[in-house]
C-alpha cells in the first residue's frame, strides 16, 4: 500500500502539471502559477489552520519560504512553456540533489555529481541530439531547481519553529505574492468558470492528493526507501509527457533523465538525513513542482 501510494502520488503530480499545461493558452504559466497556489491555500488553511500560529519573532521565515515556493512554481511552469514536462522535472530535480550531496562528506556523492552533470550536459543544445531544446526553458528549469533548493532549507527551518501549519502559512504568503502576477498576466479570464474549474483540479492533483498519500507512505517506508522512489519522479513526469502532451523524446534525452535519476537514487540512498529534508519539498507542494516540487514536488 504504501508503495503504491507513493506511485500514484508521483503520477498525480506530474499529472497535475499536464493539466496546468492546458491552462497556459487561457491564462499563461502566471495565471496558472496563481490559481494552483491559490485553491491549494485555501485547502491547506481548512486542514492546517495556520491563523493559529505565533508569529513573534519568526514570521520572516515563513515569507521566505512562501517566496521560495512561488519561485519554484511559476519558473517551472513557465519553463514548461519551452520543454517537455520530463525535461524540466529533470532539471529541477537538481535542485534537492544539491541539498543532498552539499550536506553530505561521502566520497561516493562525487559518482552522483559526476553523473547529474554528464546527464544535464546531454541536454543542452549544444549537439545534434538536442537542438530541439530551448535555451530559455533548461534556464528557467535550473531556477525552478534553485528555488526548490531553497524551498527545502527554509520549509525545514519553518517546520522546526511553526509545526505542520507552517505548510499552509507558507501557501498562504506564495498565493498573495503569485495573484497580482496572475492577474497582470490573465486579467479577467482567471474568472472564467472553465478556468476556475480547471485551477481548482490542478490544486487538488497537484497538491492536495499527493500531500496525503505521502503522508501514508512516510510512515510505513525506510526514509532512503521513500527518497529513493520519489527519484523516479523524472521518468514518470517524460512517460506522461508522452503519453498525455505528445511530446516525444529522442534516445539521449531518455538517456540524460536516466542519469538524473540514477543520481538522485544514489544520493538518496546515501544519506538518509536528507531524504528527510526532500520529502518536506516532495509533500508540501506541487511545480510541481511540480509541479508540482511538487513538486521534491511542490513536486512542481
Amino acid at each position: 500500500m504504501a508503495i503504491g501510494a507513493v506511485l500514484v502520488a508521483m503520477t498525480c503530480i506530474s499529472g497535475g502539471a499536464t493539466i496546468a499545461k492546458q491552462l497556459f493558452p487561457l491564462v499563461g504559466p502566471s495565471g496558472a502559477t496563481a490559481l494552483r497556489l491559490g485553491f491549494a491555500a485555501v485547502i491547506m488553511a481548512l486542514v492546517f489552520r495556520p491563523w493559529r500560529l505565533s508569529l513573534k519573532g519568526n514570521w520572516r521565515t515563513l515569507g521566505i519560504y512562501g517566496l521560495c515556493l512561488v519561485g519554484m512554481n511559476l519558473a517551472l511552469y513557465s519553463a514548461l512553456q519551452f520543454i517537455p514536462l520530463g525535461i524540466a522535472i529533470a532539471i529541477e530535480f537538481v535542485g534537492p540533489l544539491g541539498v543532498a550531496i552539499a550536506t553530505s562528506r561521502k566520497k561516493a556523492d562525487f559518482v552522483w555529481i559526476g553523473l547529474a552533470g554528464t546527464g544535464l550536459a546531454m541536454l543542452l543544445p549544444i549537439h545534434s541530439a538536442a537542438t530541439a531544446l530551448d535555451y530559455r526553458g533548461l534556464l528557467l528549469a535550473a531556477l525552478a531547481g534553485l528555488f526548490w533548493a531553497c524551498y527545502i532549507i527554509t520549509g525545514k527551518r519553518a517546520g522546526e519553529q511553526h509545526g505542520p501549519a507552517a505548510s499552509a502559512a507558507g501557501m498562504i504568503v506564495a498565493a498573495i505574492v503569485a495573484a497580482p502576477i496572475g492577474i497582470a498576466q490573465a486579467g479577467q479570464d482567471l474568472l472564467l468558470p472553465v478556468v476556475l474549474m480547471l485551477g481548482l483540479i490542478v490544486a487538488i492533483v497537484s497538491s492536495a492528493i499527493p500531500y496525503s498519500l505521502e503522508m501514508v507512505a512516510l510512515g510505513k517506508l525506510p526514509s532512503n526507501t521513500f527518497g529513493t522512489m520519489m527519484s523516479a519522479e523524472p521518468a514518470i513526469g517524460a512517460l506522461i509527457g508522452t503519453l498525455v502532451l505528445g511530446e516525444v523524446l529522442g534516445i539521449s534525452q531518455w538517456a540524460a533523465i536516466g542519469l538524473i535519476v540514477l543520481a538522485s537514487a544514489g544520493a538518496g540512498l546515501s544519506s538518509s538525513g536528507i531524504n528527510r529534508e526532500a520529502r518536506i519539498s516532495q509533500a508540501q507542494t506541487g511545480v510541481e513542482q511540480t509541479s508540482g516540487k511538487l513538486s521534491l514536488r511542490d513536486l512542481s
